[in-house]
């Protein structure tokens, strides 16, 4: 069925083709579940040799699974499958020379002797999160077939064979770690393994993990035809009961494996549900699920956000400490989730920002003698900091205990995703919420910047790690600006601080521009006005743009061109340090989407695994807003209070997308055919005005709310006044 047909039958059921109006409430729920499980359910991902642990931390290429909780990736030939088992709550909490840091728990061994030499097979599905490895000897073989509960922390591996009998061994271990306990046995027929880090610690922690077989008794038993076993391994953590090792045997010993599947399908299907994109493109579209996938089985627990790694640590010791990383990695993964309408994914975000005000307070006042907040490089959850020594170690790049790089842009780089967050919901209760952080950044940069000449100067700021005392460098201004004007807004939201508005208002007006070069005969931005000129890797050149914002449609037309020219001399399509930025930056600034879209198919084609992590990155999840973020935007981008439906798309590429979620608090519904838009279903959760770029500026355009006919709007641009929780539909005039 062509595109237009499936759209055709999916909207009927509302009446959107027919004007009837009924393009509301639960009719179009169903209609979003029944597009998303239609274009989810296409994509799968798949192994033909066995994946290996790398020696990141985080198994790049091999199966994810996960609830945002707990997380199991396994590797190995297939006579001896070893599932690794993480959980994102499970760290060792102290300020330690490179102690703090998330721990693999341990380790499930699958043991089957008379695979050896047999083939390897591994399909993981998205739509409903499972993954089925077949291993097969000829008309014999064994399937495996691994989930885990987004319900529960549940492992389930279903063991079945044909053709012939096969014996099978299990082993659950902790795995050993300096400075932690293991312990091990089993009650009758529950097995169970405990890893706690207790002496010496600023936090206790301790995990458990309990194994029932289903099917069979003992660790070692026989699969054959007709004669299935399921494993189930459930898991639990001090931090969300007291009594963790009784919680996970009762749950090990008495959970349903029917309840389990029916709660885990659920929840994804409800996941998938909340947006969708149809662009015709199978190589981008599925990179694009498959991203959104890691992240909603990485990111749910609101106290232990992802690290680098996501939750799929497999060593005791993780590069960078497998840490919060305070100057773009730990932002990064986050940046396509807000327009992918996946809020509940954003939340565990804020929660070490939050937990380290108080540090961050110490360091602005030790550091730099100011007020506000300072953060190193890296943070750890509950005000824990990795590689903060305990004698306060002090030369080079290290500052009263902490790792700087010289870097004094880190607290701000965070209020970024709180921009974001606030600015696609307008919730005042987060707000609320991260507002005292955002003040406390505008406090820093009120003592921090210098007025010289008319105009405030960042000095002594590198834009590298390590890169020297730069002045003035691009992305310290752009993070300036972005937390001076989100402080400004939520002030003015929340009726407070009036006081420093003023203050807060000069500094917008007052802070210097950007810095320019010429390069390859055209005009681009100096990285820095004084310093570091250019960097031949990585891609801060232009994350004033994105993810900082600074620069859109709607900026100055020389800024526009300077941008255009920076995304080509850059040329940064590929790079190991950046991608989530490059990407989405030359969107913002209207770069040749068919350029976009080439670079980024050859991107995927060529240097992704088949989970979707970026080949030789040894920063984990980072790019997992590479594709959601930019596709997101080029077909619905709200910048700069402007809303623009296929703003920056290619007019001969049919495409069509469901609730994406725009600046302004706007869920967006559209469709490009033949190359005019077909429609544009707006739902406005805050009732805030809305500026659109008119979809068809050559003729009116008909307005229907809450599927009534209301008026008719016309010009390159209009403004829509909306009402909270108003659907408006529109549609060009005959």
């Amino acid at each position: 069925m062509k595109l237009r047909n499936r759209l055709a039958a999916a909207v009927g059921i509302l009446g959107i083709a027919m004007g009837t109006g009924c393009a509301t409430g639960r009719n179009y729920e169903g209609t979003m579940r029944t597009e998303s499980k239609r274009i989810v359910s296409r994509y799968q991902m798949e192994w033909r040799k066995p994946p290996v642990r790398t020696p990141y931390g985080g198994s790049v290429d091999a199966p994810l699974l996960g609830n945002g909780d707990m997380g199991v990736t396994f590797a190995g030939p297939p006579e001896k499958q070893t599932f690794y088992i993480s959980k994102n709550d499970f760290w060792k909490l102290v300020t330690y020379d490179e102690e703090a840091s998330p721990k693999v728990f341990g380790t499930l061994t699958v043991s089957v002797p008379a695979l050896e030499g047999a083939g390897y097979k591994v399909k993981q599905e998205l739509y409903h999160p499972a993954a089925e490895a077949s291993f097969t000897q000829d008309q014999a073989g064994l399937k495996m077939r691994c989930w885990l509960a987004a319900t529960d922390n549940v492992l389930v591996i279903e063991l079945s064979a044909k053709g012939r009998e096969y014996e099978v061994e299990l082993s659950l271990k902790a795995e050993p770690d300096k400075m932690a306990e293991t312990d091990g046995g089993n009650d009758g027929e529950v097995w169970w393994a405990v890893k706690r880090h207790v002496e010496k610690m600023d936090i206790p922690t301790e995990a458990t993990c309990a194994m029932k077989v289903d099917g069979a008794k003992g660790l070692k038993f026989a699969v054959g035809p007709g004669k299935a076993v399921t494993i189930k391994v459930a898991m639990q953590s001090l931090f969300k009961h007291k009594d963790c090792l009784a919680v996970a045997k009762r749950t090990a010993d008495q959970a349903s494996v029917k309840t389990l599947w029916e709660g885990h399908a659920a929840w994804w299907e409800n996941y998938w549900a909340k947006s969708f994109v149809e662009i015709g493109d199978p190589v981008i579209e599925r990179h694009y699920y498959r991203s959104n996938y890691t992240m909603g089985a990485a990111s749910r627990d609101r106290e232990f956000p992802p690290g680098l790694f996501g939750t799929w640590v497999t060593t005791n010791d993780p590069m960078w400490c497998g840490d919060y990383h305070m100057n773009y990695n730990f932002n990064a993964p986050f940046y396509g989730l807000y327009s992918s309408n996946h809020i509940e994914q954003t939340v565990p975000f804020d929660a070490p920002i939050l937990a380290n005000i108080e540090k961050g307070q110490w360091f602005a006042r030790e550091v730099t003698h100011c007020r506000g907040v300072l953060f190193p490089v890296m943070l750890g959850p509950k005000g824990i900091h990795p590689l903060l020594y305990s004698d306060q170690r002090t030369g080079g790049d290290w500052e009263k205990g902490g790792w700087f790089g010289g870097q004094r842009s880190n607290a701000a780089y965070q209020v970024v995703n709180m921009t974001m967050r606030w600015r696609h919901t307008y919730e005042l209760d987060y707000a609320r919420k991260v507002y005292p952080f955002v003040r406390e950044v505008a406090f820093f940069w009120e003592d921090y910047l210098k007025f010289q000449d008319g105009r405030y100067v960042v000095e002594n700021d590198p834009i590298h790690e390590g890169s020297g005392a730069d002045f003035n460098s691009i992305v310290s201004l752009a993070l300036v600006r972005n937390a001076v004007d989100t402080a400004l807004e939520m002030s003015e939201a929340l009726k407070v601080d009036q006081e420093r508005r003023e203050k807060w208002n000069h500094i917008l007006k007052h802070l210097s521009g950007y810095a320019t070069q010429v390069r390859d005969g055209k005009t681009v931005f100096r990285y820095t006005e004084r310093g570091t000129p250019w960097w031949d890797s990585n891609t801060l050149g232009i994350q004033h743009i994105f993810p900082a914002g600074q620069i859109g449609l709607e900026s100055d037309p020389e800024l526009l061109k300077t941008s255009h020219n920076m995304i080509e001399v850059l040329n940064r399509w590929i790079d190991f340090n950046g991608m989530n930025s490059f990407y989405a930056a030359a969107v913002r600034v209207g770069y040749d989407p068919k350029i976009i879209l080439d670079k980024m198919r050859f991107m995927i084609r060529n240097h992704t695994y088949p989970n979707g992590f970026t080949k030789d990155n040894p920063h984990g999840i980072e790019s997992c807003s590479v594709a959601p973020c930019a596709i997101n935007e080029m077909l619905c981008m709200g910048h700069q209070k402007v809303l623009r439906v296929f703003g920056v798309w290619p007019k001969d590429r049919d495409a069509h997308f469901g609730n994406l979620r725009a600046e302004g608090a706007f869920l967006v519904s559209s469709e490009m055919k033949g190359g005019r838009v077909q429609y544009v279903r707006i739902v406005s959760e805050r009732g805030r005005d809305c500026t659109m770029v008119n979809p068809w500026p050559e003729r009116e355009a008909r307005v229907e709310r809450n599927g009534r006919k209301t008026e008719t709007v016309r010009g390159e641009r209009f403004v829509l006044k909306t009402a909270a929780g108003e659907v408006l539909m529109l549609r060009p005039a005959e």
